[in-house]
């Protein structure tokens, strides 16, 4: 009879396994601790060994990675109640089968024990990688639940310790440098360099110099000899973002290097060899661009040995509440903000709007609620009218502070604007003294502009320009 060995120090969890796999031709065997699993695995030598990340006394990833070291074809599922980029990625580094997040998708997880024995049973053997790194808290800030993150995640683990080249692709904003940063970090040259390049940014003619470096006279201007990236960043990654808008010449140079390491300043004879591992992101379709004579096969070839794509947020919509929780998070700790909630109409705008720009989008538009935001909770007036819709935002009851409260909220702009030298202080202290002055006045634009001192037609403009739309109350 096969044997699954679940491991966690919660006894639930083996009681709701035995009843879920209840009538199945196999044995669930139990331990409580890592330590347990460990000598239990030397004794019994389960089919499948399925255990929880977090556990009182030796981890499940130190078990896992003990259990690797002694047993390396043994299946092991990491399970996590943390679908966060540091889990997934450290369990698929050090060899586990797969992971799942609790609360568990009870079909899910039926049919990945399943496949797990099934590949037990045939193979006997899975993809082993060896530690190469201690663990580390890792705050790069992907984040997804969805499965689609999921699968992302466990591709940034098994590709981490090999040295094979890696394509990203997706949309602007999904995070591909995020994701190249993971590898880096997880990956056996974390100890050296790592260098971005947006190909995009660099004019075509710097480019080159940029990443190449060239001698002293190359071309006017070059008064010195510049070492390019590719030099600086010897022994460890380079990330190549936007690679699809590089130039044919320059693909020929990114060409020699993936195949024989080797380089030439421009304006040199040199042949610099280097030893440098190239991730490289687009959001163009490279396989169009191919097929059109604008990117050479040879080289889309040489990039695309392993492709991982990002997911646009819209396809990805069960991860916004995550991300949002996620964002106020960081700007608590970041700037001490002291949003910590959304209202529920706010959600549900965001979870509507369709998100052309992706999770930058959404970063940027809650950072600005964060901002805006005159109590411990974002509300759908907060959002751009570009989030929540124009009708929606024309609608909105905008409330002003009391009286009492309005020199504070002044105080916490001029916070910010120390903190962050680019908010522009000036309007958002302009659209708070209009708003405070309308309410006071009960929307009276008469007594509103004497008050501000400035005329009617003034005032009139400014409330445009700020869309307050609709009257104000004094709370």
């Amino acid at each position: 009879m096969e044997k699954l060995l679940v491991i966690d120090d919660e006894k639930d969890v083996y009681y709701s396994f035995c009843r879920l796999l209840d009538g199945e031709p196999l044995q669930v065997l139990e331990a409580e601790s890592g330590e347990e699993g460990l000598e239990i695995t030397d004794k019994e030598r389960p089919d499948v060994v399925i255990m929880d990340i977090r556990m009182a006394g030796m981890s499940g990833l130190e078990t896992l990675k003990k259990l690797r070291a002694k047993h390396p074809r043994q299946i092991v599922i990491m399970m996590t109640a943390f679908g966060t980029t540091q889990t997934a990625i450290e369990a698929m580094k050090y060899g586990a089968y797969d992971y799942i997040l609790k609360p568990f998708d009870i079909p899910r997880l039926k049919a990945l024990i399943q496949d797990a024995l099934r590949t037990a049973r045939d193979m006997r053997q899975v993809v082993s990688y060896q530690p190469l790194l201690k663990a580390e808290d890792y705050t790069e800030g992907i984040v997804g639940r969805s499965q689609s993150m999921q699968n992302v995640f466990k591709m940034i683990g098994q590709v981490a310790g090999a040295e094979a080249t890696v394509l990203l692709t997706g949309e602007s904003g999904t995070g591909k440098e995020l994701v190249a940063r993971a590898i880096y970090h997880h990956s056996n040259r974390s100890g050296q360099p790592f260098l971005a390049i947006n190909c995009a940014a660099i004019p075509d003619n710097l480019l080159e110099s940029e990443m190449f470096g060239h001698e002293k006279g190359a071309f006017t201007g070059a008064v010195n000899q510049r070492i390019g990236k590719f030099e600086q960043c010897n022994g460890g990654t380079i990330f190549l973002d936007e690679i699809g808008d590089m130039q044919p010449a320059t693909q020929a140079k990114i060409l020699r290097i993936l195949q024989d390491g080797e380089l030439q300043r421009v304006g040199g004879n040199q042949t610099i060899k280097v030893d440098v591992r190239v991730i490289a992101a687009t959001n163009k379709n490279l396989e169009a661009a191919v097929a059109r004579k604008e990117f050479r096969e040879d080289l889309f070839y040489r990039l695309n040995v392993v492709h991982i794509h990002m997911p646009a947020l819209r396809e990805r919509r069960e991860d916004l509440r995550v991300l949002v929780d996620f964002h106020l998070q960081k700007l608590r700790r970041r700037d001490q903000a002291t949003v910590t909630k959304v209202a529920p109409d706010a959600l549900k705008a965001l979870e509507k709007y369709h998100w052309p720009g992706n999770v930058r989008e959404l970063e940027n538009v809650i950072q600005r609620a964060v901002v805006v935001a005159k109590t411990d909770t974002i509300t759908l007036g907060d959002l751009p009218p570009s989030v929540v819709g124009r009708e929606a935002a024309a609608a909105q009851v905008i409330a002003s502070p009391a009286a009492d409260d309005l020199l504070p909220h002044m105080r916490a702009l001029f916070d910010y604007a120390r903190k962050h030298p680019s908010f522009k202080l000036l309007p958002a202290v302009e659209r708070e003294m209009i708003v405070f002055a309308l309410a006071l006045t009960n929307h009276n634009q008469v007594q509103a502009a004497k008050l501000l001192g400035i005329t009617r037609a003034t005032l009139r403009k400014r409330i445009e320009k700020f869309k307050i739309k609709r009257e104000l109350k004094v709370q």
